[in-house]
């Protein structure tokens, strides 16, 4: 697939999708979100892992503001929520509802929406360099693509309010101290550790794995006893499924499984 602000390629079952602007850092406009959107559904028809990062010294430093602003709404005023609405939630959503493992690599800054993309990863992994930062006051807008609901679960709500309040650099470092992202690796290292994760996903049991991501989703709105019957549900699923027989037979033949996605 040929794109023009981002980068497509099937590497061994891996979906690796690069952010690809490396002027801006990777500056998102409406296109790029579109194309990040038609990917990651090709992704999850024909991969077993994806994989987001970004092409230079960047990530993505979020909005590219060249390009901003917005439509006009039904009071004949700008709206700056409609491209959220059309673009920015779409593709969320379908981050959310990925049928495979998402991994997100993270290199240099993460900003703005842009950090609302890195921090949907089902594994977040960040270079030493990298940092997030929700810079949104400084234009006097509001934090978006998913960001006010991630970022108080994912930490504690006045470390999200620091964020978003403050809008300060926060160091991979720190990120990782306070339970954002997974790993912290050196620079050199990201690109390699990233593939490696993912074709282990990739030659994992999908139907499972996409399962076990469904449930985590749900459990971040669910009650005691939805979340339960909804474990209930998923495990009848996954029992059907040829991988459990195979994940049983190599157990007992102490062997390395060989999933089939199945």
């Amino acid at each position: 697939m040929t794109y023009a602000k981002i980068k497509y390629e099937l590497i061994d079952g891996v979906a690796r999708i690069t952010l690809a602007d490396p002027a801006t850092l990777n500056a998102i406009d409406p296109t790029m979100v579109d194309e990040l959107t038609d990917a990651f559904r090709h992704a999850g028809a024909e991969a077993r892992c994806a994989l987001l990062t970004g092409e230079g010294r960047g990530f993505c430093s979020g909005a590219n503001l060249t390009t901003a602003g917005g439509e006009l709404g039904p009071d004949g005023r700008i709206d700056a929520g409609i491209t959220l609405e059309k673009r920015y939630n779409v593709f969320v959503t379908t981050l959310r509802d990925l049928p495979i493992p998402f991994i997100t690599a993270i290199n240099g800054v993460a900003a703005g929406a842009g950090a609302s993309f890195a921090l949907m990863g089902d594994i977040i992994l960040a270079a030493e360099n990298a940092y997030f930062l929700q810079a949104f006051r400084r234009i006097g807008l509001v934090p978006d693509a998913g960001a006010t609901y991630l970022l108080p679960r994912m930490t504690t709500r006045v470390r999200a309010m620091e964020l978003m309040l403050l809008g300060e650099k926060l160091p991979a470092a720190k990120a990782l101290e306070w339970g954002l992202i997974n790993r912290c690796v050196p620079d050199g290292e990201l690109a390699e550790t990233a593939m490696t994760m993912a074709r282990d996903l990739a030659s994992g049991p999908t139907r499972a794995l996409a399962m076990i991501r469904k449930l985590a989703w749900h459990s971040l709105d669910a009650e005691w006893a939805e979340q339960l019957w909804a474990e209930r549900e998923a495990q009848r699923d996954a029992g059907h499924g040829a991988d459990f027989a195979e994940g049983v037979a190599a157990f007992f033949q102490k062997r390395p499984a060989k999933f089939t996605g199945a």
